[in-house]
C-alpha cells in the first residue's frame, strides 16, 4: 500500500466516522424529543420539498436511496400516525402518490426548526471560513467519486 493510498484510506475512515456519528446524534435527538426515527424524518423532508407536490412510492425510494420495501414499511407507519396520505394516481390505478396531510406538515416544520438548531450545535466549533473550505474540498471529492462510478460503469460496459 502506498502512501498516498494510506491517506485516502485515513481520509475516507475520517469521513465515516464523522458522518456516522453526526447521524446517531441525530437520530438520538430525534427519537429523545419527537419519538421518530432519522428514516422518517428523511422521509417527511423529501415530501415538505415536494410542496404541494405529491411523490410515488418510487419517486421517493429513489430520493432516499432505499428498497420500495422500505417505502411501504415507513408510509405505512406515518400514514397510521396521521402525517402522510396515500392517493391513487388517477392515470394509473396501480400507482399510490404519497403527500404530506396539515397534521405531518405542521410536525416536520416543528422538527425541522429544531433539527436545524442540533446541526449548528454538532457544527458550532467549525468557523465559517473553514465550514466553506471544507464544502468546495467535498465538492471536489464528489466529483472525484462520481467520476470514478463512471469509470467503472464504462469498464463494465466495455467488459460486455
Amino acid at each position: 500500500m502506498t502512501e498516498n493510498n494510506r491517506d485516502d484510506l485515513r481520509l475516507w475512515l475520517r469521513l465515516l466516522s464523522c458522518t456516522n456519528f453526526v447521524e446517531y446524534e441525530l437520530q438520538q435527538r430525534l427519537r429523545e424529543n419527537f419519538g421518530i426515527s432519522l428514516a422518517r424524518f428523511d422521509f417527511l423532508a423529501q415530501l415538505y420539498r415536494a410542496g404541494e407536490n405529491e411523490l410515488t412510492m418510487t419517486d421517493l425510494g429513489q430520493r432516499l436511496m432505499v428498497t420500495g420495501g422500505n417505502i411501504t414499511g415507513l408510509t405505512d407507519r406515518l400514514a397510521k400516525d396521521g402525517h402522510v396520505e396515500r392517493r391513487a394516481d388517477p392515470r394509473d390505478r396501480r400507482v399510490q402518490r404519497i403527500c404530506l396531510t396539515d397534521q405531518g406538515r405542521d410536525f416536520f416544520e416543528r422538527m425541522a426548526a429544531i433539527h436545524s438548531q442540533w446541526i449548528g450545535e454538532i457544527f458550532a466549533d467549525v468557523d465559517t471560513a473553514s465550514a466553506s473550505e471544507l464544502q468546495d474540498m467535498l465538492a471536489k471529492l464528489k466529483i472525484s467519486a462520481e467520476r470514478a462510478a463512471d469509470r467503472r460503469i464504462v469498464g463494465k460496459e466495455q467488459a460486455s
